[in-house]
């Protein structure tokens, strides 16, 4: 599993931090999808801090073991798609998140 992202939790529920892979570093945002009207559409928008641009979304999930997280897929030019999770970063702070990616299988 490999790290791509560190997030901080923010007061209002979104999530801020930076995207990091080999190739793209930029400053994102998981905000909450205030405009949700159907259970198909995102709980969050991911949104690039630097332009604004939206560069995927998120859907609350519900783990096997009855955990709650924020399932993430992410698309643009540079990355193609990506699969991530959220999930707590090392340590016992919890404002600290970390976007996972899932690789393909």
């Amino acid at each position: 599993m490999a790290s791509i992202a560190n997030l901080t939790v923010k007061d209002d529920g979104s999530l801020e931090g930076n995207l990091a892979t080999l190739m793209v570093t930029a400053p994102i945002a998981i905000v909450p999808n205030g405009r949700k009207a159907k259970e198909s559409e995102p709980d969050y928008r991911v949104i690039s801090r630097k332009n604004g641009f939206e560069l995927g979304a998120g859907w609350v999930k519900t783990s096997q073991a009855g955990a709650e997280y924020i399932s993430v897929s992410l698309s643009a030019p540079e990355l193609g798609q990506i699969f991530c999770n959220v999930a707590n970063a090392p340590g016992d702070d919890p404002s600290k998140k970390v976007l996972i990616w899932n690789p393909p299988s």
